[in-house]
C-alpha cells in the first residue's frame, strides 16, 4: 500500500495552503502516496481559489475516511481558522496557535502509527511567539514533543545533503556549543541520514568552522581541540569521514558527488549553499522559477520532512497565485524513499 503522509498545512497568513493545492493538484503525488492534510478547510478553500484550481475540499475525521484520489484534497480539519479574521500576509496569534496545533496533532498521528510520515508547510515564529509557543521552528518543537535530545536537522538539494551542528542561535554563540561530543553525534546522525536515503555506505565530509579550518591554529582552536578529535573517534568507529575541510570548498565537493553527507557548524554555513543548489531567482520579475530543496528532522521516532523555505507573506493570498510548489513536492519524495527504505530494513 502506498504510504500515508500527514501534511500539514502550515501559517494560514502564508503560502502553506496555495502551495499544498498546487501540489495536491498533480497525478504523480497521487502515483507515490495517500497524501492528508492536517489543516482547517476554509483555509484550504483559500488555497485552492488563489491557486485558480478546480480541486474539491472533502473533510474527514479519520485517515480512513479519506479518499486519497486526485481532484479531492482530504483535509482532517481542526477548525481553528476563522477566515474572516484571517488576514493574509501577516503574523498574527490565530494563525500561529493553529499552525502549531496542525504540527502537534500530525506528530502525534505518527507516533501512534496511524501515518507513515510527516511533511509540513511553512509556519512563522513571530506567530508562533504571539500564541504563547515560543519555539525557533519545527526542528525544537517536534523534539520537545518526542522527548529527543539527540535530534539534528538536514537540508538537501539535488545531490548536497548537510546535517547541521547548531541551528537557530546566535552567531557568537556557536564556538562554544562546537564540542566534541556535540560533532561526534552529528556524525553518526548524518551516517544514519544518508542510509535512510538509500546510501549504504556513506562518505562524510566534515566543514570546519574557521577560514581555513583554523590554519592550524592561527585563525581558531575549535578545530583542534574539538573537532579533530570527534572525526579521530568516528573514524575509530568505521566511518568513512574525512576533515575538517575548509567550508568554501567542502560544499563544492559534496555537490560534485565526493561526499554522500556534509556536517556543517551552523546555520547560514549550511543553507547557503543548499539554496544556492536549489533556489533560482527570475531576473526582471519576483519570480522564483526554481524553489527545490527539502528540510528533514533527523532522530524523532517519526520520519518528518519540510519545505526548505518560509511563509513567503510578500506573496501570500495574491491572486495571481505565484507561491512555487517545488519545495514541498520535493519534500513528499524524500519522505516517500525515507519510508520505502525503513520498509526495506524491516523486511
Amino acid at each position: 500500500m502506498k504510504p500515508l503522509m500527514a501534511i500539514t498545512m502550515g501559517d494560514a497568513a502564508g503560502i502553506g495552503p496555495e502551495i499544498i493545492s498546487k501540489t495536491l493538484s498533480l497525478d504523480d503525488v497521487y502515483e507515490m502516496c495517500r497524501p492528508l492534510v492536517v489543516g482547517d478547510v476554509g483555509a484550504m478553500g483559500m488555497g485552492v481559489e488563489v491557486a485558480s484550481l478546480d480541486l474539491t475540499i472533502r473533510r474527514v475525521e479519520d485517515p480512513s475516511e479519506a479518499m486519497y484520489s486526485r481532484g479531492t484534497i482530504d483535509v482532517l480539519s481542526l477548525e481553528n481558522i476563522d477566515v474572516n479574521r484571517l488576514v493574509m500576509g501577516k503574523p498574527q496569534s490565530m494563525a500561529g496557535r493553529a499552525s502549531v496545533e496542525y504540527v502537534l496533532k500530525a506528530a502525534e498521528m505518527a507516533m501512534r502509527g496511524e501515518v507513515d510520515a510527516v511533511v509540513t508547510a511553512p509556519l512563522n515564529k513571530e506567530a508562533m511567539n504571539m500564541a504563547g509557543y515560543p519555539y525557533a521552528g519545527h526542528t525544537e518543537l517536534l523534539a520537545e514533543l518526542a522527548k529527543t535530545e539527540d535530534y539534528a536537522m538536514m537540508l538537501l538539494a539535488g545531490s548536497l545533503r548537510v546535517v547541521h551542528v547548531t541551528t537557530h542561535v546566535a552567531l557568537k554563540e556557536v564556538p562554544y556549543l562546537i564540542t566534541k561530543k556535540r560533532v561526534l553525534d552529528k556524525i553518526r546522525i548524518a551516517v544514519g541520514a544518508a542510509r535512510s536515503l538509500g546510501v549504504d555506505k556513506p562518505r562524510v565530509a566534515i566543514s570546519g568552522l574557521n577560514p581555513h579550518s583554523g590554519e592550524g591554529g592561527l585563525f581558531g582552536r575549535e578545530e583542534i581541540e574539538e573537532i579533530i578529535p570527534a572525526i579521530t573517534e568516528a573514524q575509530g568507529l568505521g566511518i568513512a569521514v574525512d576533515g575538517p575541510i575548509p567550508a568554501d570548498t567542502v560544499f563544492v565537493k559534496a555537490a560534485g558527488g565526493m561526499y554522500d553527507v556534509v556536517v556543517a557548524m551552523y546555520h547560514d554555513q549550511g543553507h547557503i549553499p543548499v539554496k544556492l543548489q536549489g533556489f533560482r531567482y527570475e531576473e526582471g520579475s519576483e519570480l522564483m522559477e526554481s524553489v527545490s530543496g527539502v528540510n528533514v528532522t533527523l532522530g524523532l521516532p517519526f520520519i518528518r520532512t519540510s519545505v526548505d523555505h518560509g511563509t513567503a507573506y510578500g506573496k501570500a493570498g495574491r491572486k495571481e497565485g505565484t507561491a512555487n510548489p517545488q519545495s514541498l513536492i520535493d519534500a513528499i519524495k524524500v519522505a516517500v524513499k525515507m519510508v520505502e527504505t525503513r520498509s526495506r530494513s524491516i523486511q
